[in-house]
């Protein structure tokens, strides 16, 4: 993982280039001939002639992703280089390309073999990265990924282990019974915090504006912040199971994807129907996960299947985002989504919601929420499954190998099948999903109320004050289950107050005949 710039005094040359997966960021922006840049956002907006403007482009995606695809950032004029890739800078002139794609054919493979080959490179890239002249651990959270980077890190650790994880106070599924058992099979020096209100949740949240750079629409932000805190006292440096979902089909999206296509024959008046008679159930805290899971599967169904895939990772729907902006954005999400329409239909059905992943979810989301919160700490976290060489090797995989039936990770599985207990491999995967919808109508309710009267009072040029009022009394109120929408808003509003961030000049905002509809 890296990000480097390589300065060529001779020839005034400019190369910089960043890792193959996007473990690690790397910003641009161009002002006249000059290319400024920095691994951090905030390195950028130091530079006096730089402007701290809302890019309405990153908005638009922001809003229904949940977070900002490259190469647009929330800062107009700022820009990602995309992972995989290099730029050169040369006199004012600036050329760029990738150096590094994903095979894109896959190649017949037995389970079998498959099975031996993962085995290898696991055991060849975990032994690289345990190489560390500083403490070093492992997170874990009891499911098959980080189990599975305990399992190799402990047979070529050269001493024992520390291990890491947290819990979660108000979730329904404990997840400590599987930590314990793996913590006691490996003997590892183990640490846990329970996440609870009492930990002065509202005084990280509101760092996250200074350490995110961009806002994180993930809520899983709080729990890695967390997690990196526990770690810093004698640990800095951690190997976590970050990837082998993206590269070996471990979300339920990846099942709803290829589910959905079953349930689309049933016709969109059917699916309409179900929906509204889900819709007039009562929201009951103990089936929130089920509740919200099912019903937004539903209104995915009804979505073409590009939309639908960027929607069940996502928040606002096309219909919430109308309802919440004055105007509609430039449609930088249609740009994104015709990337994915473009491999759809294909003869692996599971493949193009994978590349896509892995293009956009895994570095724009995953990497960086966990890089972002983790080096607020100053611990560095190394995710051994996106080592090239698996990440290759992944790539060429049949889709059976990858999810079957109900089944996922299924190479992956059969290979910890003998050396995990059970119990870990037929655990369901929860992620770290903070009970969002719970506390914020709790201990994070006077944040959330305040944050949200500021931002609207501020931005109203681009946010309905009404329609924001609305999506927060529905879930006060208990007539839906809007966790995950606020909390977007929330840390949008404080990261756009923190690093006074203007909203584009009237005659430049979008309107309907130049950008189309919704989506």
């Amino acid at each position: 993982m890296f990000a480097l710039a390589i300065w060529s005094e001779s020839k005034k040359r400019l190369v910089l280039a960043r890792d193959r997966l996007g473990i690690k960021p790397l910003y641009i922006a161009h002002h006249g001939n000059d290319i400024v840049f920095g691994s951090e956002l905030k390195a950028i907006f130091v530079h006096p002639e730089i402007p701290r403007q809302l890019s309405l482009h990153g908005l638009d995606c922001y809003l229904s992703m949940n977070y900002v695809p490259c190469p647009w950032t929330l800062a107009e004029g700022i820009e990602k280089l995309p992972p995989g890739h290099w730029l050169e800078w040369e006199k004012g002139i600036t050329r760029s390309d990738f150096y590094w794609q994903l095979p894109s054919e896959s190649r017949e493979q037995s389970l079998e073999s498959a099975t031996e080959e993962l085995d290898g490179l696991l055991k060849e890239s975990i032994r690289e990265h345990l190489i560390s002249d500083v403490p070093l651990g492992v997170w874990l959270s009891g499911g098959l990924d980080s189990s599975a980077i305990l399992h190799y890190a402990a047979s070529q650790a050269g001493s024992r282990l520390k291990t890491f994880s947290i819990s979660f106070h108000g979730r329904s599924f404990d997840e400590t019974a599987y930590i314990r058992k793996i913590v006691e099979q490996y003997q590892t020096e183990h640490e846990q915090l329970d996440l609870n209100p009492g930990l002065n949740l509202s005084d990280a949240i509101a760092e996250f504006a200074y350490y995110s750079d961009e806002p994180s629409a993930d809520a899983g932000a709080l729990p890695v912040w967390f997690l990196s805190k526990l770690c810093k006292p004698g640990t800095t440096v951690a190997l976590s199971g970050e990837g082998a979902d993206e590269l070996f089909g471990g979300y339920l999206t990846h099942r709803a994807s290829l589910l959905a296509g079953h349930a689309r024959k049933l016709g969109p008046g059917i699916l309409r129907f179900s929906l509204k008679q889900l819709q007039r159930l009562p929201v009951s805290d103990e089936k929130i996960g089920f509740e919200y899971k099912l019903k937004r599967f539903l209104e995915g169904c009804t979505m073409p299947p590009a939309v639908a895939h960027a929607y069940w990772n996502g928040a606002f729907s096309a219909a919430q985002k109308q309802d919440l902006l004055v105007q509609p954005l430039p449609s930088a999400l249609c740009q994104v989504l015709n990337e994915l329409r473009g491999r759809l239909p294909g003869n692996d059905r599971l493949a193009p919601y994978l590349w896509f992943d892995q293009k956009y979810y895994l570095p724009d989301d995953i990497l960086y929420k966990v890089d972002r919160m983790s080096m607020a700490h100053a611990v560095e976290v190394r995710p051994p499954f996106l080592d090239h060489r698996i990440a290759e090797f992944a790539a060429t995989l049949p889709s059976a190998l990858k999810v079957r039936g109900a089944q996922q990770k299924v190479v992956l599985r059969e290979l910890m099948k003998d050396k995990l207990p059970s119990s870990t491999l037929r655990r369901k995967k929860l992620g770290l999903d903070i009970p969002a919808h719970d506390w914020f109508r709790g201990p994070l309710r006077s944040l959330l109320e305040d944050t949200l009267a500021e931002g609207v009072s501020e931005y109203g040029g681009i946010f309905r004050a009404g329609a924001v009022q609305n999506f927060l009394n529905l879930h006060m109120e208990r007539r839906a289950n809007l966790g995950y929408h606020l909390w977007g808003l929330m840390i949008l509003f404080l990261w756009m107050k923190k690093w006074k961030i203007q909203l584009p000049a009237r005659e430049e905002m979008p309107t309907l005949e130049r950008t189309g509809v919704f989506i």
